[in-house]
């Protein structure tokens, strides 16, 4: 009997042993478990904060770029503002060179001009004073049916006498002297009464050598006045009325460059081209020559 209750009690006690040692590893695995959602809830809450600080700087990377977008911003209207101003300076200057180196063109031909005619006038007085004065002989007055008269005093007998120098009529002008008062308004600027100046001159003396030269500075007071339209219209009756006047060249030059200040290219062309190749001596021809170049014409009239 008691070898068989200490069976029972051993058997007892290795049962109670196999159950503490069964709720060891349980208890073991639950305290790694919570170890573990503890480092999961660390993980989490870094995380977090992770987050928040990117939102921050994202946030303050974002003001950044607004600052640096309306600085560029700025800089670039104030760029824009600086070269327009530029641009605009440029152009005035542009605008005044053209001016005057038509200006200085024009005075280069007007000069041509002028000492063209002043040789004309040399010859004229070189020939004049080639030419001896003949005396009057009484033969000579009888024959013209001149009175005869006693001789003077040593025996000569003088000749008839000279007629006065014919005085002009009230309120007429000589062609010189319209011409001049015309161009001497062109020089001042005043490029309206030019107009009116030459017109007055041409319809007065239409077939005077200077027609032609008053209808191409009619031109040319259009040109300057920035009226290049009829400053085409001028140059263009003076070619057609004066086709052989020594302004023509002038007119064709002048022409083209009004067809340039018109941005019509082509049609500035064909007047140098025309000019150069037809009035290829002149300072006209030679000009247009130069206004090709600066269109960079390749033709061979150019060159």
């Amino acid at each position: 009997m008691r070898c068989i209750m200490r069976q029972i009690l051993t058997a007892a006690l290795v049962a109670l042993a196999l159950a503490a040692a069964s709720v060891r590893p349980v208890r073991a695995a639950n305290r790694e478990q919570q170890q573990l959602m503890a480092d999961v809830r660390i993980l989490q809450q870094q995380a977090q904060q992770l987050q928040n600080l990117i939102g921050s700087m994202n946030a303050a990377l974002t003001e950044a770029l607004k600052a640096v977008n309306t600085r560029l911003d700025e800089q670039a209207a104030s760029n824009r503002k600086t070269f327009a101003d530029q641009k605009l300076v440029i152009d005035n200057l542009s605008s005044d060179l053209r001016i005057v180196r038509e200006k200085v063109d024009d005075n280069n031909l007007r000069i041509s001009s002028l000492s063209q005619e002043v040789d004309a006038l040399r010859q004229a007085v070189q020939t004049s004073q080639s030419v001896p004065r003949g005396a009057a002989t009484p033969d000579a007055a009888e024959a013209a049916g001149a009175p005869n008269t006693p001789a003077g005093p040593g025996g000569a007998v003088p000749g008839p006498s000279p007629a006065p120098p014919p005085t002009p009529a009230a309120g007429v002008v000589s062609p010189s002297r319209l011409y001049d008062m015309a161009f001497s308004s062109y020089t001042q600027g005043l490029y309206d009464l030019a107009v009116d100046g030459f017109n007055s001159f041409i319809r007065s003396f239409p077939k005077h050598d200077m027609a032609d030269d008053a209808q191409v500075l009619i031109g040319n007071s259009f040109l300057q006045d920035g009226k290049y339209d009829k400053a085409v219209e001028a140059y263009d009756t003076a070619i057609r009325t004066y086709p052989n006047g020594s302004a023509i060249p002038e007119a064709y030059y002048k022409k083209g460059l009004a067809f340039r200040n018109l941005r019509q290219l082509d049609l500035a062309r064909q007047a140098f081209e025309y000019c150069v190749k037809n009035y290829p001596d002149s300072d006209a021809g030679r000009l247009a020559k130069q206004q090709l170049m600066q269109l960079g014409n390749s033709s061979p009239a150019s060159r």
